[in-house]
């Protein structure tokens, strides 16, 4: 009987007779980095953001038309004068370890997640009083009315108020949570965690799923597989031949120049879940010489150009697009205003620049990531070009999570800080003055980079406040003109990241970022 049992699993056949219980169902996925930090309040970095959906739930969600939707909120409340929002949970929320999720759990987290986030300092700055009058209950008083209230506690990207227990949610936001109970649809098995090789999650058999069907990160997160491993491979060609072989099902960010190889591949699927694409961004360290000063800024706004940078990392035109607007091409936000004659490689006006703020030949340190295929080539093209317009450029190779550490360190350059690095934002993250982060000029409240201008702090309240689409645009467009003249970051494009599949593998959900609830290998 054990040798039959042994030859009829081989071929993967059922036989209950032999006492076999159904096979665990395993989503092996390469994902587009290592995960190394696993506190999405701490850190913006979009891989510790993805392992947050995998095991936090949300108050509200996005679905895939960007509509705001309940999530763990069972129904909600706003008093005739705007003032007063009340909360109601859903009832049979669990923990992972079966304690029932609370208001005062929701209310500590709103208040760690409020202490770190773009959108939720400007929230919570609003906010008169947040308590928690029952255990399903969170009421928040605002001292004014604030139009972005559920928007904000929808927001589908880093930072995302994910709910966790009063315990966890009460660590200081400066420092890293130590425990990873959530509610989410999968639990962390921080047992198996072993970074630089894998992470694992296994199928959370407590969770209740709402009652409506999935949308975007919205409705039912219904986990139809038992567990999941992220595997990381470092090298992109080993990444793609590994899922072609079988041995992985699912690449979240494939190189654009190994599409065609995919595409070839009967087995293989590609599906761009986010269509509306991401945009490439070169933030500054504003606390150190030289760019403590904000026309040598400009000058690298100058010298660089999206071409360029783009063909360095996308290639094939058809998946990029050269944008100077600083919310994305195609957003309602949509503008250049200011920015008309940046981004054209204009080394003359960059060295008139630097001359007219005197820099005095002192290295930037830019940090380059080495392992994300999107990100790596970035660097080194922006190094060329800075040094053509007069810079003198330390170019310092790392891998991102070593990238993602260091970025919060406020030292000196020369004592292990850092100047400049480039990144992403997934487009839905960049939407207006508010929800981007790098627009944040609230000095050591804003994120790393720690840009410090009350003119754009400003400007983003009333954005914030503004309820007028004509009056938000005319907002954003000064949010703009000011970013010229206190630049914080440049946008550098945008580009489309298609995800790739091997066809025993559906359910994968259009939506703002990565949902891996839903999906089935058969």
């Amino acid at each position: 009987m054990r040798v039959t049992c042994r030859i009829l699993a081989a071929f993967a056949v059922v036989a209950l007779w032999c006492g076999a219980a159904s096979a665990e169902v395993t989503l092996k996925a390469v994902m587009h980095s290592d995960v190394k930090i696993v506190d999405p309040i701490w850190t913006t970095a979009y891989i510790t953001r993805n392992h947050g959906y995998m095991i936090y739930d949300t108050l509200f969600a996005m679905d895939e038309k960007g509509e705001v939707k309940p999530q763990m909120v069972e129904k909600y409340t706003e008093s005739p004068d705007k003032l007063t929002f009340a909360f109601t949970l859903r009832d049979g929320l669990l923990w992972h370890d079966g304690a029932p999720v609370t208001a005062e759990d929701c209310v500590a987290s709103l208040k760690r997640w409020g202490a770190r986030d773009s959108m939720g300092q400007k929230l919570m700055s609003s906010v008169a009083a947040l308590a928690a009058p029952d255990a399903r209950t969170i009421r928040m008083t605002l001292k004014e009315p604030y139009g972005l209230v559920l928007q904000t506690l929808a927001k589908p990207g880093a930072n995302v108020p994910f709910m966790m227990p009063k315990r966890v949610a009460e660590t200081d936001p400066g420092k890293q949570i130590t425990d990873f109970t959530g509610s989410g649809p999968f639990i962390f098995k921080a047992d198996e965690w072993r970074p630089g090789e894998k992470a694992v999650y296994l199928k959370n058999t407590k969770y209740k799923p709402r009652s409506e069907p999935a949308s975007g990160l919205a409705g039912a997160k219904v986990a139809k597989v038992d567990r999941v491993e992220w595997i990381w491979i470092a090298d992109a060609q080993t990444q793609v031949n590994a899922l072609i072989n079988g041995e992985v099902d699912f690449v979240e960010a494939p190189p654009h120049d190994l599409l065609p190889l995919l595409r070839a591949d009967k087995n293989i699927e590609l599906l761009a879940f986010n269509p509306a694409g991401r945009q490439n961004a070169l933030r500054f360290n504003v606390l150190h010489r030289p760019f403590d000063n904000p026309k040598i800024r400009l000058a690298v706004a100058y010298a660089l150009n999206q071409k360029d940078l783009l063909d360095s990392v996308i290639g094939d035109p058809k998946w990029y697009l050269e944008c100077k607007s600083m919310f994305p091409c195609g957003s309602p936000l949509q503008s250049t205003k200011g920015w008309d004659d940046k981004f054209g490689s204009d080394f003359a006006k960059a060295r008139a620049l630097l001359q007219e703020a005197g820099y005095d030949g002192t290295p930037v340190v830019l940090m380059q990531s080495t392992d994300i295929v999107s990100l790596a080539n970035l660097a080194p093209v922006t190094k060329s070009l800075m040094e053509k317009a007069g810079f003198k450029v330390d170019l310092q190779a790392m891998d991102w999570q070593t990238l993602v550490t260091r970025r919060t360190k406020k030292d000196p350059p020369a004592a292990g800080g850092w100047h400049a690095f480039l990144t992403s934002w997934a487009s839905v993250d960049i939407l207006d003055p508010v929800a981007t982060s790098f627009l944040n000029a609230s000095c050591d409240k804003a994120s790393f980079g720690w840009p410090c201008d009350p003119a754009l702090e400003k400007l983003r309240d009333a954005f914030a406040k503004e309820t007028d689409p004509t009056k938000q645009k005319a907002i954003a467009e000064a949010v703009q003109l000011r970013a010229v003249e206190y630049p914080t970051h440049l946008q550098l494009g945008q580009y489309v990241q298609p995800q790739a599949f091997r066809r025993n593998v559906t359910g994968l959900l259009p939506a703002p970022t990565l949902a891996l609830w839903n999906i089935e290998v058969k």
